[in-house]
């Protein structure tokens, strides 16, 4: 029976566990060997609830950050914590694990297309589209997805939207917080955009360091407004314009030097 179960998308759990072990392989290897991993704090994933969970997270290439997430939540889960040399993939028993993305990058080709089985909750970015910047109207459908995800299981999301560094926070995402009060694990990675491309598919720069820091938990008032919940996201995720300019403070001062 376990081969025909199937989760609340209706994809088969079976054909999900497959393709996460075989391309978590692929990259396992990338990783621990090509490059240096630094996980902190993933312990946390341990003491998590099995539902109503929001990871939100910077965001440095399209494919590369989600992977390594995966990798980090299965070691810890499999006792492993801060240690992603533990292939906790191949032991994946928890499927309810989603992450938002861009339909148009998970449709982009084959490849993106089979990773979308991995968990990608697919959905149509109403302020950008084929690289330009647009305006339409939100699609409630695709909301309604966003909604199953948190209250089913684990959801990661990345809250710009975009993997340009300290760009401006979009408001869907406290307004998701508000309405489902989920429990909020704010991520910060670092290292991705200068170990591979955009896309996270090939390498840059070998020997980088990938750093995954997962915070507590937030203490999060959900009477808050969306605006100063989405505040308080920015800055748990490193990406408030107080950690721009604290960055480019330490840019000058080495140019300096």
């Amino acid at each position: 029976m376990g081969l025909f179960k199937k989760n609340v998308f209706g994809q088969s759990i079976f054909l999900k566990r497959v393709i996460i072990r075989l391309f978590g392989t692929i990259v396992y290897f990338r990783f621990n060997w090509v490059h240096k991993p630094r996980v902190r704090g993933a312990e946390i994933f341990r003491d998590l609830p099995n539902e109503n969970v929001l990871i939100v997270s910077n965001h440095q290439t399209y494919f590369a950050d989600v992977s390594f997430f995966l990798h980090a939540i299965y070691s810890s889960l499999g006792g492993r914590p801060n240690n992603i040399k533990y292939p906790g993939f191949l032991f994946c028993k928890k499927h309810n694990i989603y992450y938002v993305a861009a339909e148009e990058t998970m449709k982009s080709g084959f490849l993106p297309k089979m990773l979308a089985y991995s968990g990608a909750v697919t959905v149509n970015r109403s302020w950008r589209a084929n690289g330009k910047n647009v305006r339409r109207k939100v699609d409630r459908s695709e909301t309604q997805k966003i909604d199953t995800a948190i209250k089913t299981g684990w959801t990661i999301t990345f809250p710009q939207g975009t993997t340009t560094p300290y760009t401006k926070g979009r408001i869907g995402t406290a307004i998701l917080v508000k309405k489902h009060q989920p429990i909020v694990v704010p991520v910060v990675i670092d290292g991705f955009r200068r170990a591979f491309d955009k896309k996270g598919l090939k390498n840059k720069k070998r020997g980088s360091v990938l750093s995954m820091t997962v915070k507590p938990p937030m203490n999060i008032n959900y009477d808050d407004k969306v605006e100063d919940i989405l505040d308080q996201i920015m800055d748990a995720i490193e990406q408030s314009p107080s950690y721009n300019w604290h960055d480019e403070n330490l840019k000058s001062q080495s140019n300096q030097n």
